[in-house]
């Protein structure tokens, strides 16, 4: 009965809705075909996205950018393009997971800099789609990142 009363009832209430997040899918054509940006997280060390919490006065794809740029030190293209969503458990203080959505923008790369805000905590690596999704954690972001190649190519033009 204590079972029937926590599953139909008391767990429903406080679960709580899942967080959002915005992230940017970096790519750029390398000497091998498409390549895209990994970097490690501050925390743990984790192959990611750049990524981030929706910032007041930025749209989704604005965020994503300003991202990239914190994160990894990008400049990227105007045109972005949503390519996806995934999820996993966002570790928050104390450790714990809160289930966390993301939007996934592909942009285009401008250039690069070895100045940027977060230089000293993160170490990026261009590396193709199929490699990368080998190195995330987050199992959806690897079915993402495994499927991503032939819709980037059609972002070539762009």
């Amino acid at each position: 009965m204590f079972r029937s009363l926590w599953t139909d009832y008391l767990s429903p209430i406080l679960r709580r809705p899942p967080r959002y997040q915005v992230a940017a899918l970096c790519w750029r054509a390398g000497e091998s075909g498409i390549e895209i940006l990994l970097l490690t997280s501050r925390g743990t060390g984790r192959w990611v996205l750049p990524k981030g919490w929706p910032k007041t006065g930025l749209d989704a794809e604005d965020t994503a950018r300003e991202e990239a740029w914190e994160e990894g030190g990008v400049t990227l293209a105007p045109e972005a393009r949503a390519i996806g969503r995934y999820t996993y458990a966002k570790r928050m203080r104390g450790g714990v997971p809160v289930h966390t959505e993301v939007d996934v923008f592909a942009f285009r790369l401008v250039a690069q800099s070895d100045d940027f805000p977060e230089a000293s905590e993160r170490t990026r690596r261009w590396i193709a789609p199929a490699e990368a999704a080998d190195m995330v954690d987050e199992p959806d972001l690897a079915t993402l990142l495994r499927g991503v190649e032939p819709r980037l190519r059609g972002l070539q033009d762009l």
